[in-house]
C-alpha cells in the first residue's frame, strides 16, 4: 500500500508540529484508515532508522576521517568536471574569520593546513562578494598572494573562484579552480557548468560541517563527562593535575597537554612536564609573564596560535631541555569559584591540522570543570595540612588533651594524655603497643577512662550549655596491670618495681589500663570492657586477660591534675564536641608540698613561678642566716619522758618556724634542738637583714607566750640563743643522687652558727654581726658587746646584743646606760684602764646585772695589773665553738 504524498513523512511531521499546526495533524491522523495508518507507521519506522544511523555516525570517532574523505572525494571530481589541474575547497570558519583547507603537498603524505582571513586574497573577496571570480593571469592580479605558490612549489597561471552557498542562502566554502588544462584559461561555460551541482555541493558541504560539529559536540560531551567523573573522584592534587590534562589532551586530539598551576607568592607558572623518552618528568618554573602561558596568565585572554615559532610571546627555551617540537599551541585560563585565575590551560600539536574555534569553545567548558577540580584538590590538600597542622600542635602540647564527640567518647588523644594514663609513648621501640592504647581508648566515654570527680556532669554541662569549666588540682588516680604474657616470662613481677618505672615498661613487660569495677571496688576491669563470651575469647595474649584483677594486682599511679573542660564549637558558634585537657602538676604539687616545709606558700608559689632549674643550679647571693637554739637542752629533757621531749620539740618548732615564715625566710634545716633559717634564698630580699633581726624579735616574744604556756602547767621552760649574720653564700640544691637538700653554704652560715653559741658567754638571747648592724642599724636598738675572733676564722667582728626595734624609745635608765657603757668601751680600746674602770662603774648603777659590762670591768682590772702586749687591739679570742 502507497501513502499519499511520497515526499518525507517526518518532513511533513515536522512542518505539521511547528506552532499552531498541531491540531491539523492531529485531525489528518484521526481521518485515515488503519491500513494507511500502518503505512505511515512504516514510513515513520524508515525515518527514525535513518535517524538512526546518523547518530551512530555522530557517535562513530571515524566522522572526521570519513567527512574529510568526503571532500577529497568533491575537490577531486570538480578538477575532473572542470578539466583543472588542481581544485581546492575553502571551508568558512565565521567565528575565527577565516577560510581552511587542506592541500596536498607534492613530497609530502601530510596534507598542508591553510588558513587566510576572510577579507584578504582572491577567495577571501569571493566569500566577500559572493559572486564567482575569473582571473586569466593570476600574478598579475593585486588580490593574488604568491606565497603559496612558493610553499607549495607550484605556479599557478589562471583562477576560477566561486561561491558555495548553504540551503539557507549563507556562505559555507569558496572553491578554487587553477590551472585549466590546454593552457587556455578558465571562461563562462566553465563558471555555468559548475552551477549544475552547486546547489548539491552546498547542501553536501553544510551536512558536513553539520556532521563534523554534531560529531564533534557529540565526543566533546562524552569526554567532559567522562573527565567530570574522574575529577569528581579524587581528592589528590598530583592524581588531579595529570588526571584533568589526560582527559584534555583526549577531548582535544592533540599530542600533548600541561596544566600550570599559578603561585601568586612567587609570581610563577609550575608544572610536571614528560622529557622527550616519555618517562622522566621535569619540573617547569616560568614567571607568570613570559612566554604563551605567561602571557594568558597575566591577561587572562585565550591563545589560538597555529604555528608557536613564528609567533613572538613563543619561548622555545622549555622545547630545547625537553627535545620536543612545539608546532602549534592552544592556551586558555582556568579560574576558581571566586573567578580568580588559578592556572593555565596548554595543549600542544593537535594531531591534524591546527585547533579550532571550537576547540576553544570546549577548552572553556573543560576549564570550568578543571578549575572546580583543582579547587577542591588545593583544599583538600589544605585540609590534610592544617589536620597535620593540628595534629603536631596537639602532640607537641605537654598538656594532655581529650577532645569528645557530643556524647562524651573520646575522638583524639594525644601522646601528653596516654603518658598521663601510663602508656610508655616515649618508648619509640613499641609504637604497637602505644597503638594499642590508642584503639583501645578512642570511642571510650572519657569519665570511664579518666575517673576524676564530677567530670561527666561537667561535660556534659559543656556539651549542652557551652560552659566552660576550671577546677584546679584534682586527684587522679589510674592502674596498670602487666599482661600475663609478661609474667609468664619473668614468672614473677615485682609491684614496687612497676611503681618505680612510673608504669613504663618492665623488663620487657606491657602494661595496660585497668579500671575500677564500680560494681566491686576490690576488682579492676581492664579498659572498663565488658566480659566476653566464652564463644568470642580469641587465643591471643590481650583476650587471655581476666575480666577482673584484684587490686592488688594493680599498680596505682597518682596524679594531681588542673582540669580545664570547654565546648569545641563550628564557625557559627554551635557546640560539635567537647575538649578535656589535664595539666599533669603533680611533679609541681610535689615540690610545692615539700617546699610549704621550708617556707610560706607565698613565698613557694613565687619559686615555683621561676624557671625550673632555679633551685638545682648554684647562685651565689646575699642573705642573712639566723641560727637559735636551745640552751640547756639536755638538762630540761633529761627528766622528761621520750613523748614528752617530742611534744616539746614539736610546739617549740611550730610557733618559732611560724616566725620565720611570717617574715619571708626559709626553713634551711632543724639540727636537733637547732633552727637555721635564711634570708634572702632561694628568692631575693632587698631587706633580709631586716627581716631576719624581725623574727629574731618575734621569736622572743612567742617563747614569752610559750614558757607563759608552760608555767601555767608546771612544765619547765625554756631559754634559746639566736645568732645572725649576713654575707654572700653560695644557695642551691646540695647533696648525693638519691637524696639532696636545698641549703646555703658559705662564711656567713659559719659565722652566725658561732654568734648563736656566743650568747652564752655573754649571757643574752640575740647576737648580731657588724655585718646585719650595718644593714639595718637605723631600725633598731643595739649594745655592742665586744669585738671577737670567733674560732677558725682569721678575721675579727663587731657584735651587738639586740635590744629591741625602734618603734618605741628606750626608756632614760637603758638610754643612760648605754652611754656610759659606750664610753667605757671607747676608753677600753684606747687602753685608758683607769678611765674605763670609772665609766663602767657608772653605767653599772644602772643596769648592775648586765653580763657585758661585768665582762668587761673585769677586763679592765685585769688589764691594770697585766698590761696587754703592744699589739693588742682590742679583739677578744674565741676558744670555743
Amino acid at each position: 500500500m502507497t501513502f499519499p504524498n511520497t515526499g518525507s513523512v517526518l518532513t511533513t511531521l515536522t512542518q505539521l508540529t511547528q506552532q499552531h499546526r498541531v491540531k491539523a495533524l492531529l485531525e489528518r491522523v484521526r481521518n485515515i484508515s488503519v491500513k494507511e495508518f500502518i503505512c505511515l507507521l512504516d514510513f515513520i519506522t524508515a525515518e527514525f532508522q535513518q535517524f538512526l544511523r546518523a547518530i551512530e555516525l555522530i557517535n562513530n570517532e571515524a566522522l572526521e576521517t570519513m567527512l574529510e574523505d568526503i571532500l577529497e572525494v568533491i575537490t577531486l571530481k570538480m578538477g575532473q568536471v572542470l578539466q583543472a589541474e588542481q581544485s581546492t575547497i575553502y571551508l568558512v570558519d565565521n567565528a575565527k574569520g577565516y577560510l581552511w583547507s587542506k592541500i596536498r603537498q607534492a613530497n609530502s603524505d601530510k596534507p598542508l593546513e591553510v588558513r587566510l582571513p576572510l577579507n584578504a586574497g582572491i577567495p577571501g573577496h569571493v566569500a566577500n562578494t559572493e559572486k564567482s571570480l575569473i582571473v586569466p593571469d593570476a600574478y598579475s592580479h593585486p588580490l593574488f598572494n604568491p606565497d603559496l605558490d612558493k610553499q607549495l612549489g607550484y605556479h599557478t597561471r589562471d583562477i576560477l573562484c566561486m561561491p558555495v552557498k548553504s540551503s539557507k542562502g549563507q556562505i559555507v566554502a569558496v572553491i578554487q579552480l587553477t590551472n585549466k588544462a590546454g593552457n587556455q584559461p578558465f571562461n563562462e561555460e566553465d563558471e555555468q557548468e559548475f552551477q549544475r551541482f552547486v546547489d548539491d555541493i552546498g547542501v553536501i558541504l553544510e551536512s558536513c560541517q553539520l556532521f563534523y560539529q554534531a560529531g564533534r559536540n557529540q565526543r566533546g560531551a562524552n569526554a567532559l563527562l567522562k573527565a567530570t567523573q574522574i575529577l569528581g573522584q579524587s581528592l589528590d592534587l598530583e592524581a588531579t593535575l595529570k588526571s584533568v590534562m589526560e582527559q584534555a589532551r583526549i577531548l582535544m586530539q592533540a599530542d600533548r597537554s600541561t596544566l600550570f598551576l599559578l603561585f601568586k607568592e612567587s609570581n610563577e607558572l609550575w608544572t610536571k612536564v614528560a622529557a622527550a623518552d616519555g618517562k622522566t618528568m621535569l619540573e617547569i618554573r616560568i614567571p607568570a609573564n613570559k612566554g604563551i602561558a605567561g602571557y594568558v596568565a597575566s591577561t587572562g585572554q585565550p591563545l589560538n596560535i597555529p604555528d608557536a615559532y613564528k609567533d613572538p610571546r613563543f619561548d622555545p627555551t622549555t622545547d630545547q631541555r625537553t627535545g620536543y617540537r612545539t608546532k602549534n599551541i592552544l592556551c586558555l585560563p582556568v579560574y576558581n569559584s571566586a573567578g580568580n585565575l588559578i592556572g593555565v590551560t596548554q595543549l600542544i600539536n593537535k594531531y591534524q591540522g591546527s585547533f579550532t574555534s571550537s576547540d576553544e569553545e570546549f577548552m572553556r567548558a573543560f576549564n570550568i570543570q578543571a578549575g572546580i577540580a583543582l579547587e577542591n584538590a588545593k583544599l583538600f590538600e589544605s585540609v590534610l595540612l592544617e589536620k597535620q597542622y593540628q595534629k603536631d600542635i596537639l602532640q607537641s602540647l605537654s598538656d594532655a588533651v581529650i577532645s569528645t564527640d557530643m556524647v562524651g567518647r573520646i575522638v583524639t588523644i594525644n601522646d601528653a594524655a596516654l603518658e598521663l594514663l601510663g602508656c610508655p609513648v616515649k618508648q619509640t621501640s613499641d609504637r604497637i603497643h602505644k597503638s594499642n592504647w590508642e584503639q583501645k581508648l578512642m570511642g571510650r566515654l572519657v569519665w570511664e577512662i579518666v575517673p576524676i570527680d564530677n567530670l561527666q556532669m561537667r561535660l556534659e554541662d559543656s556539651l549542652k550549655n557551652g560552659a566552660n569549666h576550671y577546677v584546679p588540682e584534682q586527684n587522679l588516680t589510674v592502674g596498670l596491670f602487666v599482661t600475663e604474657s609478661c609474667s609468664r616470662e619473668t614468672n614473677h613481677i615485682n609491684l614496687a618495681e612497676i611503681a618505680n618505672q612510673n608504669g613504663h615498661e618492665i623488663a620487657g613487660c606491657k602494661c595496660i589500663l585497668a579500671i575500677p569495677d564500680r560494681k566491686n571496688p576490690e576488682y579492676y576491669i581492664p579498659w572498663n570492657e565488658p566480659q566476653p563470651s566464652a564463644e568470642n575469647i580469641l587465643p591471643s595474649t590481650e583476650e587471655e586477660i581476666t575480666h577482673q584483677i584484684h587490686k592488688d594486682q594493680i599498680k596505682h599511679i597518682e596524679r594531681s591534675v588542673n582540669l580545664s573542660v570547654k565546648p569545641l564549637t563550628n564557625p557559627d558558634g554551635d557546640v560539635r564536641g567537647g575538649l578535656v585537657v589535664l595539666e599533669d602538676i603533680s611533679q609541681e604539687k610535689r615540690m610545692k608540698n615539700a617546699m610549704y616545709r621550708y617556707m610560706t606558700p607565698g613565698v613557694a608559689e613565687r619559686v615555683m613561678a621561676q624557671a625550673e632549674d632555679t633551685l638545682m643550679i648554684g647562685e651565689r647571693k646575699e642573705v642573712t642566716i639566723l641560727f637559735s637554739d636551745i640552751r640547756g637542752y639536755t638538762t630540761i629533757t633529761e627528766n622528761l619522758g621520750a613523748g614528752e621531749v617530742v611534744s616539746l620539740l614539736n610546739q617549740y618548732f611550730e610557733t618559732m618556724v611560724e616566725a620565720v615564715f611570717d617574715h619571708e625566710g626559709t626553713l634551711d634545716k632543724f639540727i636537733g634542738d637547732a633552727l637555721m633559717a635564711v634570708f634572702g634564698a632561694p628568692l631575693s630580699l632587698q631587706d633580709h637583714a631586716w627581716k631576719a633581726v624581725k623574727t629574731a624579735l618575734d621569736m622572743r616574744q612567742r617563747l614569752a607566750k610559750f614558757n607563759q604556756q608552760r608555767r601555767a602547767k608546771n612544765q619547765p621552760i625554756i631559754a634559746i640563743g639566736i645568732g645572725i649574720s649576713s654575707g654572700e653564700v653560695v644557695s642551691g640544691n646540695i647533696g648525693s643522687h638519691k637524696r639532696m637538700d636545698y641549703t646555703v653554704i658559705g662564711d656567713g652560715v659559719n659565722l652566725s652558727s658561732r654568734l648563736e653559741g656566743v650568747t652564752k658567754e655573754y649571757r643574752c638571747d640575740i647576737i648580731l654581726s657588724e655585718f646585719t648592724y650595718n644593714l639595718c642599724h637605723q631600725h633598731i636598738w643595739v649594745q655592742e658587746l665586744d669585738k671577737i675572733r670567733v674560732k677558725g676564722k682569721q678575721e675579727a667582728v663587731k657584735i651587738y646584743r639586740l635590744i629591741s626595734d625602734r618603734s618605741q624609745p628606750l626608756d632614760p635608765e637603758t638610754q643612760q646606760f648605754l652611754y656610759y657603757y659606750n664610753l667605757g668601751r671607747e676608753s677600753f680600746l684606747n687602753r685608758k684602764f683607769y678611765q674605763a674602770i670609772a665609766e663602767f662603774e657608772i653605767a653599772q648603777k644602772f643596769q648592775p646585772d648586765d653580763p657585758a659590762l661585768n665582762i668587761h670591768l673585769e677586763r679592765a682590772k685585769t688589764y691594770l695589773s697585766q698590761p696587754p702586749a703592744k699589739e693588742w687591739d682590742g679583739v677578744h679570742e674565741m676558744t670555743t665553738k
